[in-house]
């Protein structure tokens, strides 16, 4: 009980750090480091050449209107880069946003690419064709990746695995619904091998091989992406979580997270072929839980 405590409490206290250094670039813009500053300096200490690199690891951001939590998002991907030690790149792939998520991204030493599909499967492929790593790694702009957790997935990538997830952690307390619900897939993930779509890990050639994330699909592309990743080798869900924004419950209850969860394993995804009845991911709740 008090591992599970604390998955919640540790992020909770991370988090309100974080929006601290947020609410101060926001007074104070002269405060935010400069992007070379917060640029990854494993690229600046192993120089990178042109093009392909196969010690390279791309993170890929697919963001909409995400300036609430874009920041502390890279913030704490670089903590976690540096850590590792290995040269990377971070791309982020603003899909149309309205407000400061480009500003943001390229403040804080992310590569934006402009896109405008308003399908997530589709920016992440977009964000993949522009990444220069033989190991992509999609993270979602919402999500907090941990030192551990990327230490973990790089060490199952070389031990063997051609791609992979992680646990996920809300970062607040919603109550025992939501908590239960969340360990439901935790549980189910690890037990199947499915990939929560806020953290996926891929070779770049496994990830080709099988065509990308299927762009017939405009929620839960994740999972029919675990399920061709399984095929092409070792496929790892690693034990320590990712923290990921609880926004969702609290604009949506869990209700609609139990319906699609069910949705997908009734119609084998044949209902995720459409926006229509997505609310979750496309109208709009989700960037500001205070709307």
């Amino acid at each position: 009980m008090l591992d599970a405590i604390s998955v919640y409490v540790a992020p909770i206290q991370y988090r309100e750090r974080e929006r601290a250094i947020q609410h101060r670039e926001r007074s104070d813009p002269s405060s935010i480091s400069s992007p070379e500053a917060i640029a990854p300096r494993s690229r600046r200490t192993r120089p990178v050449a042109p093009g392909y690199n196969e010690d390279m690891i791309s993170f890929i951001i697919p963001a909409h209107n995400e300036e609430l939590l874009i920041g502390e998002t890279l913030e704490a991907l670089h903590v976690a880069a540096e850590a590792l030690g290995e040269p990377y790149e971070v791309i982020v792939v603003d899909d149309d946003s309205t407000d400061r998520t480009v500003s943001i991204a390229a403040r804080h030493g992310a590569n934006v690419v402009m896109v405008q599909l308003r399908q997530i499967a589709a920016v992440r492929n977009a964000g993949a064709k522009q990444a220069k790593g033989d190991v992509l790694f999609f993270l979602d702009a919402d999500t907090l990746l941990p030192a551990e957790t990327l230490r973990q997935a790089w060490t199952a990538l070389r031990q063997g695995a051609v791609a992979g997830g992680a646990r996920v952690a809300f970062d607040t307390w919603q109550g025992v619904a939501p908590w239960f619900a969340l360990n439901f897939w935790n549980f189910l993930g690890r037990m199947i091998r499915w990939a929560a779509g806020c953290c996926v890990f891929v070779r770049r050639e496994t990830f080709d091989a099988v065509g990308g994330f299927s762009e017939d699909l405009f929620a839960a592309e994740e999972i029919a992406m675990s399920e061709s990743l399984k095929r092409q080798g070792p496929f790892n869900v690693v034990s320590h979580p990712v923290v990921t924004s609880s926004r969702k419950m609290q604009t949506h209850g869990a209700g609609p997270h139990w319906k699609l969860l069910f949705l997908i394993l009734l119609t084998g995804g044949r209902a995720l072929r459409s926006r229509d009845g997505l609310d979750i991911w496309y109208d709009g709740k989700r960037e500001n839980p205070a709307a």
